[in-house]
């Protein structure tokens, strides 16, 4: 057998681990995806609709701010920010302490229900 043979019978390994490592990523991301069910997040809305249901609500927790409107925000973005919270990437800590407190099904629930308001 020939060194280049040789090479390659021993590369085989580690090229298959390599394809199925990254095929297993991708299935993986495709079992997480959480769908949200608009429904469900009636039951978790009480701890939002304080600040972000009332029009022009401005939070003087630790500082004054203005609250955005969530109402029709796109549920990929509400996610992600309700995630950013959740990790500390945003810094707000009203936001970050209830963003700690919900379960991937939640934010994918509390998304669905206020994208889908006007």
């Amino acid at each position: 057998m020939t060194l280049r043979a040789k090479t390659a019978v021993r590369a085989l390994p580690a090229l298959a681990a390599t394809v199925l490592f990254a095929m297993s990523g991708q299935v993986c991301a495709q079992d997480t995806a959480v769908v949200g069910d608009p429904k469900a997040a009636q039951g978790k809305i009480s701890m939002c609709i304080g600040c972000h249901g009332i029009p022009a609500y401005k939070a003087a927790f630790p500082e004054v701010v203005h609250v955005p409107k969530i109402a029709g925000q796109n549920a990929e973005y509400i996610v992600v920010a309700l995630q950013e919270y959740a990790s500390g990437a945003r810094s707000f800590p009203t936001m970050q302490a209830i963003a700690q407190n919900l379960s991937p099904q939640d934010m994918a629930d509390l998304a669905a229900y206020y994208s889908n308001l006007k």
